[in-house]
């Protein structure tokens, strides 16, 4: 599948992203236990959107020199529309993480370990669907329309069960977990394992990083393919999902404290995901432009916000 991404620009992203991750591990607090404050959380959720879009700047600029100015526009478009369609899918992982620490009792100097290791996790996952993908589309152009198809379903699925709240206690990966590992009844600060008695167990706490990584998993299939239906190159579908990745962390703790004031905004995502489907499905037919894809995008976002935050300061 032709990209615009050349080897040296694959490994010079891939060496970015570690050297982020790095700084956040060793240098930014990332090993020591704390709450994250808002400050904190607004601050780095700044800097990756900031980062992204000085990334999007400079490889404009790159394909501009070397490669023309109208295929420069293009895939900055596209790296756009991306990144907005990625970082609005990925609230609905903010509001199942909510779920999954609130049921586990995990307190919130404890959370952003095992995010930490969440998203390490998500890099390596998504970065292994998305070249598969790539690899499918170049050979498979058929596979299109199962990509749109499934997006549209998935988009009237979310919002026929919008309301509907996953009962965690009957979860099958979670009873089959505690019924296949020896597990601690309570917490150990931020361990994973602890040794008692001489036999090792596994605390609450990997329970969740095992849930969020699922979590994870099940959203990128959602995810990944309505990238696919913006772009077909690979070195755009994987830098914008990255990115959005990578800001994920800091977005939970930005918006955990208000989640529950964007109550519509699970309508919102569902007709994203229509909307990118049925432009999937029509792509042979109709090429929806970039241009109107960002706009349409951004719309509902910006709709479902505002209305949420009408609807819930009328209903208080």
């Amino acid at each position: 599948m032709e990209t615009v991404g050349s080897t040296w620009m694959w490994l010079g992203f891939f060496a970015f992203v570690i050297i982020m991750l790095l700084i956040d591990l060793f240098l930014l607090g990332g090993r020591k236990a704390h709450k994250v404050s808002l400050k904190e959380a607004a601050l780095w959720s700044v800097a990756w959107v900031v980062l992204a879009l000085l990334f999007n700047a400079a490889l404009w600029w790159y394909l501009g020199e070397t490669q023309g100015r109208e295929l420069a526009d293009a895939k900055a478009l596209e790296f756009l529309t991306g990144y907005l369609v990625e970082k609005s899918l990925a609230v609905d992982n903010v509001f199942v993480w909510l779920m999954i620490f609130g049921y586990f009792a995990v307190p919130p100097e404890y959370q952003r370990r095992v995010l930490l290791y969440g998203v390490l996790g998500a890099l390596i996952m998504r970065t292994i669907m998305i070249l598969a993908g790539a690899w499918l589309l170049a050979h498979f152009h058929w596979i299109l329309y199962v990509f749109g198809a499934f997006l549209v379903f998935t988009g009237i699925k979310m919002m026929w069960f919008s309301e509907h709240q996953p009962d965690m206690e009957q979860n099958p990966l979670v009873r089959w977990l505690r019924g296949h590992m020896r597990i601690t009844t309570g917490l150990h600060q931020e361990k994973f394992f602890v040794v008692q008695n001489g036999l090792r167990y596994a605390t609450p706490l990997f329970l969740v990083l095992i849930m969020v990584e699922i979590t994870d998993l099940i959203f990128a299939v959602d995810s990944i393919p309505a990238v696919f239906a913006i772009t077909s190159d690979p070195f755009i579908v994987l830098t914008s999902n990255i990115f959005a990745i990578l800001g994920l962390r800091a977005m939970y703790f930005l918006l955990a404290d208000f989640a529950d004031r964007f109550v519509l905004l699970k309508y919102g995502l569902a007709l994203v995901l229509i909307f990118i489907g049925c432009k999937m499905l029509l792509l042979d037919i109709y090429k929806i432009p970039i241009t109107w894809s960002l706009l349409v995008v951004a719309s509902i976002l910006a709709i479902s916000v505002i209305l949420s935050l009408r609807y819930t300061r009328k209903r208080s």
